[in-house]
């Protein structure tokens, strides 16, 4: 099942694995340090523009953060 600690979870770990600063991870999206670091720490969740621009910087696969390759399609 997909969770919002999940996504929570996979983001922190993009987020830490990007190589970027806190700091220019925030310049390069457009949103202030201290927003990085809750999500970080899981005190909150970006907003969904938010949330793809920290996709696109980061290069990583939304699919990865959004957890949607432990879906099962067959479970439905």
């Amino acid at each position: 099942m997909i969770t919002l600690a999940k996504i929570q979870t996979k983001l922190r770990e993009a987020i830490l694995q990007s190589g970027m600063t806190q700091a220019k991870l925030a310049e390069c999206v457009g949103v202030q340090r201290t927003q990085i670091s809750c999500y970080i720490h899981g005190k909150k969740m970006p907003a969904i523009d938010t949330l793809a621009k920290l996709i696109a910087v980061m290069d990583v696969d939304p699919a990865d953060i959004l957890c949607l390759n432990e879906y099962n399609k067959d479970s439905l």
